[in-house]
Order: C-alpha cells, then structure tokens, then sequence
C-alpha cells in the first residue's frame, strides 16, 4: 500500500468517532501543503518545551534560571496545551511530546493508514498502520 497512489483519489472528509470529536482524513497532497505551517507551531513548542525543561530543572535544584521561574512556566505550558489544541483541531493526532510526534489520518487503497512526521525530518515522507504504531513505519514511495 502506498499512500502516493491513492492520495489524488482520496477527499478530505469530517468524521466524527463515536463520542469523540471530529477528525480529518488527509490525502498526501493536503497533509504535505499544511506541513509548513505544522513545522512552525512544531519549532515553537520545541522551543517552549525545552524552557519549561530547564526553568523546572532550574526550580528543582533550588537555583535561579536567567529565563525565569514559575510563573514563567505557567505561561509557556499555556502556550504548549494552545499549541497541542492547534495540532488536533488541525486533524493532527500527536503521539508523543519528546519528540514531537505527529499523525496526519489518511486512507491507503480504501484502509486506515497514518501519515507519520516525527520532529527533526524535513518533510513527511514516512506511513504506518493505525495498529502498527511507530515500528510500523515506511517510507512514502514517491
């Protein structure tokens, strides 16, 4: 299965799991045109996430950090908890924080298949199963 060859042929849709909030299935074509815009909010919370990391390893050894204390963390996991909001009310499914770790849903030859960008790659170039997970990954044919 591979996710170039029916990418033209599928449409996005809106779901809506049961119970659960509305999710989007991506074609190739769309998930690549928002990963620009996923990188951005991405270099953000990276950036946000390793201040958090340092001023909270800062206060737990009983020392000053130069970026700030506590209520400076309360702000910036603010901004995190906006920044995870934006992933899924993009149709994003984050998998893991550190690092970030990311899924565009999509459909392969009529299957469930996610579309997988992990923080550092330059594009989205990778797919797996839903029930394969991060091991399951394979390179998106070009």
């Amino acid at each position: 299965m591979d996710p170039s060859r029916s990418a033209s042929t599928s449409t996005m849709r809106a779901k809506r799991k049961s119970g659960g909030p509305v999710s989007r299935t991506f074609t190739l074509q769309e998930a690549r045109a928002l990963l620009p815009d996923v990188q951005d909010k991405a270099r953000e919370f990276i950036s946000l996430r390793a201040d958090i990391t340092e001023v909270a390893a800062a206060i737990n050894a009983g020392i000053r950090s130069s970026l700030g204390g506590m209520p400076e963390v309360k702000g910036w996991e603010a901004r995190v908890h906006e920044l995870i909001e934006w992933f899924v009310d993009k149709g994003l499914e984050p998998k893991g924080l550190a690092p970030l770790l990311l899924d565009f849903p999509s459909e392969i030859s009529g299957e469930p298949a996610l579309l997988c960008w992990l923080e550092g790659e330059s594009n989205l170039g990778w797919w797996h199963r839903p029930d394969h997970g991060f091991g399951g990954r394979r390179p998106i044919a070009s």
